[in-house]
């Protein structure tokens, strides 16, 4: 108890210390405009690969419907803000709230239907749900159509992003380490021999699908507020294998796995800007040597901690004293 007390405490002020750094960093202008909105869209790909993690990586259902879902969190947080005309930080996080809200209830009337499904046909049924959403959203005259949403006020910025990436991240952590977590991580080893010893497999299907679809949403609520304009285009089903990508390079299983990919997948192709016509080659070929290489991903289902790193170092401290 007190080890992982320790342990808790030292990614505290990790965390404090990561904040402050940035935060000194933007205040002296040493991080311009440029970069702190990277900064903002590597929080953003962060939250939405680790709650795509959740569904695949943890639960093991095969997903790739996860930008219908930060669609309507994007459209319903914006539409909401947009129409009571609010400006407020405390406002602003209530949209965020309507729009995961708003997207967790859809990943409920997919999921019940869907996870009844496995593998390949899950797969296909929620492709299918990203597609419709999208279409729907092209055709309504609240979202603004073809033409887009537009008007959004920029209320999105890197300190509020930073801190709702840590209390989702932590929310995801601790649910996956909770008894509840245990219950989906027994359904993706074996559904069958979970079922026979009394856990409720479609509970926990849909209650895991849910809740990453509401995280989605609520990445895309900060996704628009940073964009500032929506166009049903976007959320292509193209944007769903991008996140994709992220949790399958991290690691399917590892949340910081998750996060060093985002981190990765965000800044590579800003990178490799400058080469023009090259840049998306050498994106696509970066991506196949890391699966050729490395299949498992960065982490594999490892998680990264820092009192561990401590630790080995102190026992590679001592053995070199010892020799």
């Amino acid at each position: 108890m007190m080890k992982r007390k320790t342990q808790y405490i030292t990614n505290a002020i990790a965390i404090v210390l990561l904040y402050i750094l940035f935060l000194l960093l933007i205040q002296t202008g040493l991080l311009s405009s440029y970069y702190t909105g990277l900064l903002i869209l590597i929080g953003i790909n962060i939250i939405l690969a680790t709650s795509l993690n959740l569904a695949t990586g943890f639960l093991g259902q095969l997903a790739l419907g996860h930008a219908g879902f930060m669609a309507i969190g994007a459209y319903s947080s914006a539409i909401f803000t947009t129409y009571f005309n609010i400006s407020t930080t405390l406002g602003f996080i209530l949209s965020l709230i309507i729009g995961g809200i708003i997207a967790g209830i859809f990943g409920i009337l997919i999921g019940i239907p869907a996870l009844r499904l496995k593998g390949d046909y899950l797969a296909i049924i929620t492709l299918g749900f990203g597609e419709i959403i999208r279409i729907i959203l092209n055709n309504l005259k609240i979202t603004g159509g073809a033409k887009g949403l537009t008007g959004i006020s920029r209320l999105t910025n890197f300190h509020l992003v930073f801190w709702v990436m840590v209390v989702v991240v932590t929310l995801l952590y601790t649910f996956v380490h909770s008894r509840h977590g245990r219950a989906v991580l027994s359904i993706r080893e074996n559904e069958i021999a979970a079922e026979a010893v009394g856990i409720p497999t479609t509970y926990y299907k849909i209650f895991a699908f849910t809740l990453a679809a509401f995280f989605a949403g609520v990445g895309g609520g900060l996704y628009a507020h940073h964009i500032r304009t929506l166009m049903p285009s976007t959320f292509r089903f193209i944007y769903s294998v991008e996140i994709l990508v992220i949790v399958v390079l991290g690691g399917m299983g590892s949340f910081t796995g998750s996060i060093l990919a985002a981190i990765v997948l965000t800044i590579l192709p800003e990178a490799l800007r400058g080469l023009a016509d090259y840049r998306m080659l050498i994106y696509s070929l970066s991506l196949i040597l890391m699966m050729i290489f490395r299949p498992e991903g960065f982490l594999g289902t490892r998680e990264f901690s820092l009192s561990r790193l401590f630790r080995k170092y102190k026992i590679h401290k001592k053995g070199e004293e010892e020799s």
